[in-house]
């Protein structure tokens, strides 16, 4: 089953797909139009989310006073005192619900822009190289809604709380600027978007050959002093809590990505001993072969360099 499902895969989806060799000029037309599409579909999107900014906003408010609770599934309200939204300039409210709305347009039109891209890129591609990218594409941005979604129910509680809670026990009274605010939520879920990709870049690059898990595993000690250096540069406030809420899920990462990285790794070193086995059953066979035609006196017969006395 799984063959004929290839076979109507490349027969239906890839073969029609192959290079027609185009002029570059097509190419650029080409780029163009699927350029020129993508941007469309995201406009019009950005429309739609833009009537649902403050809404959006709202939802990106329940992290401040709330914790999710796994175990029912449910936001649980903390003890914090109510913290009111600000703004200090005539158009910032005007603003951020620009700038959430553009972010959610660019984040649900991303499937579109991905096939765009993928009809641009694949008729230039390999059948290994698209089975292989195909997945990888899928992938990523499964991970990438993964980190989003890990920062928006895990992360961001525990800062927000950590950091306010800091701040009313020392007798200040909260008041959070609307674009303080979201551009620090904003931040925090696109960076532990882009943090959740470092498996299957490392993956990738075990693919490609340029890194293995031993290296890898080498390399552990100064992979957690860059996580923790990445995190004190990408973190939006300087303090320690939040660098470790970064930098330990990075490292993490890293250690499933020196799994990926093994397990690419047996595959390649299957296959090349796969490769290798016959070649040498040849060569063996070859040699054993030509043993037995080969006589044993011949004028044509290689003889070594004597190791003394005079030659007869």
């Amino acid at each position: 089953m799984l063959s004929n499902f290839n076979k109507w895969l490349q027969d239906s989806v890839f073969k029609p797909l192959e290079d027609k060799k185009m002029p570059v000029m097509e190419h650029l037309v080409e780029l163009q139009v699927r350029l020129t599409r993508a941007v469309i579909v995201t406009v019009i999107v950005f429309v739609a989310t833009f009537f649902y900014a403050d809404a959006l906003v709202k939802w990106l408010r329940i992290p401040l006073q709330n914790m999710f609770v796994p175990s029912t599934l449910s936001w649980e309200p903390t003890d914090l005192p109510t913290v009111p939204f600000v703004f200090l300039a005539p158009a910032e409210a005007l603003w951020q619900n620009v700038k959430v709305a553009g972010l959610f347009a660019i984040v649900l039109a991303t499937p579109y822009i991905l096939l765009e891209i993928w009809r641009f890129v694949v008729p230039g591609l390999h059948v290994q190289e698209r089975r292989f990218v195909g997945p990888f594409v899928c992938l990523g941005t499964l991970a990438f809604f993964a980190g989003v979604s890990f920062s928006f129910f895990f992360v961001l509680p525990f800062a927000l709380n950590f950091l306010i809670s800091y701040g009313v026990n020392a007798g200040f009274i909260p008041q959070l600027s609307i674009a303080q605010y979201v551009g620090f939520a904003l931040w925090f879920l696109l960076v532990f978007g882009l943090v959740f990709e470092v498996p299957l870049v490392i993956t990738l690059m075990a693919k490609l050959g340029w890194v293995d898990a031993p290296f890898l595993r080498r390399y552990r000690k100064w992979a957690l002093l860059g996580a923790f250096i990445i995190a004190a540069i990408l973190t939006p406030t300087p303090d320690p809590f939040n660098q470790c809420l970064m930098a330990l899920p990075m490292y993490v990462l890293y250690e499933v990505g020196i799994v990926g990285a093994g397990l690419f790794n047996k595959k390649k070193a299957a296959s090349a001993t796969e490769a290798l086995v016959p070649a040498v059953a040849t060569a063996g066979a070859g040699g054993s072969a030509s043993g037995m035609s080969m006589p044993k006196s011949s004028e044509d017969e290689y003889v070594g360099v004597p190791s003394g006395g005079r030659r007869r």
